[in-house]
């Protein structure tokens, strides 16, 4: 399995975005090139605001500039736009439901920063305030098409991006669509729900499951809330033995809770496998290294299908051996801070 990596796909994209729509500023905390908007700047200088490291008044000021027709474009690492300015981006940002849109970078743990700049509990956090949307990309595809998206969103939007090298897993003519599933394959045994970065990883493990004769319909999303597509639960009902979930954050309160909630708001009795980080913190690693340490790879996905078909599948990690690994300080600063 192999795909295009493209390298920094938000930058030159977001600037060429950006140029006929002068309502759209940048605010970022101290992260300008962290966050591949150094080049924004300097396009559009009187666009931009450097807030420093002051993540509250950043949000409020974006509140402000909401207020008086801007459209704020706050680009940090995701941990630094839900934990130390929940309260303003509540009261704010969400209340009055203002057009500000999050770009938060790191997702998860794709970072080896460790737990201060992990953000494994964001979906969790944000998708119980109010009038808040929640985007994920999944690959470059996405990353580049997610614009237009939050672009038309009335309301405060949060975007788990991604930065570096990314790879391009989705054709350019399939770019990213509201509340919208992809159906990456199809099958009637198990059902897998993935998003995010983990998308790409359980793309390793199908063709292998297919060729032991296991049917998998593979949905990959990238909007975690609303979580409303009639997709999800045509897939879900249609599994015979069950459902995973495959994610870059917490098990509690993600996209496994969503799909927890979703079946038993329609009282569908299947066993639900939820891969992700199981209720603990992660230490600072490569995120090759921390996606095995926390069994969030392809080898977890087998060992869990094994689980709920309870039987051997005899598929071994050297079966699995073909990843990509980047580099933590490639020239596209894929995981360095």
């Amino acid at each position: 399995m192999s795909y295009e990596i493209v390298a920094r796909p938000h930058e030159q994209n977001f600037i060429d975005w950006s140029k006929d729509k002068p309502e759209v500023v940048v605010l970022t905390a101290d992260l300008t090139n962290s966050c591949e908007v150094g080049r924004w700047r300097d396009t559009y200088p009187d666009r931009y605001f450097s807030m420093g490291m002051a993540e509250q008044n950043m949000m409020g000021m974006a509140a402000g500039l909401a207020r008086e027709g801007f459209e704020p474009w706050l680009h940090t690492f995701a941990v630094f736009l839900y934990r130390r300015p929940l309260d303003q981006l509540q009261m704010s940002v969400a209340y009055p439901s203002l057009k500000v849109r999050l770009m938060g970078f790191l997702p998860g743990i794709m970072t080896p920063g460790g737990v201060t700049h992990q953000a494994i509990e964001d979906i969790a956090v944000l998708r119980s305030v109010p009038n808040m949307t929640i985007f994920e990309v999944g690959d470059a595809t996405e990353a580049e098409s997610i614009l237009d998206v939050a672009h038309e969103v009335d309301g405060p939007v949060y975007i788990r991006a991604l930065r570096g090298e990314v790879s391009r897993i989705f054709p350019k003519s399939e770019p990213f669509k509201f509340n919208t599933a992809r159906i990456l394959s199809t099958g009637s045994d198990i059902t897998l729900i993935t998003s995010g970065i983990i998308t790409e990883e359980a793309l390793r493990a199908i063709p292998l499951l297919q060729e032991k004769g296991i049917g998998i319909n593979h949905l990959h999303i990238s909007t975690l809330k609303p979580f409303t597509d009639p997709l999800v639960l045509k897939a879900i009902e249609g599994a015979k033995h069950g459902v995973i979930t495959m994610e870059n954050h917490s098990i509690v309160g993600g996209l496994g809770s969503m799909v927890a909630e979703l079946m038993a708001d329609n009282g569908i009795g299947l066993k639900l496998k939820r891969i992700g980080l199981q209720d603990t913190y992660a230490h600072g690693a490569s995120q090759k290294y921390l996606m095995s340490e926390y069994g969030l790879d392809a080898k977890a996905l087998v060992e869990t299908v094994a689980t709920l078909l309870g039987k051997d599948l005899g598929i071994s990690e050297t079966d699995l051996q073909e990843v990509r690994t980047v580099s933590v300080h490639s020239s596209a600063k894929a995981e360095a801070l």
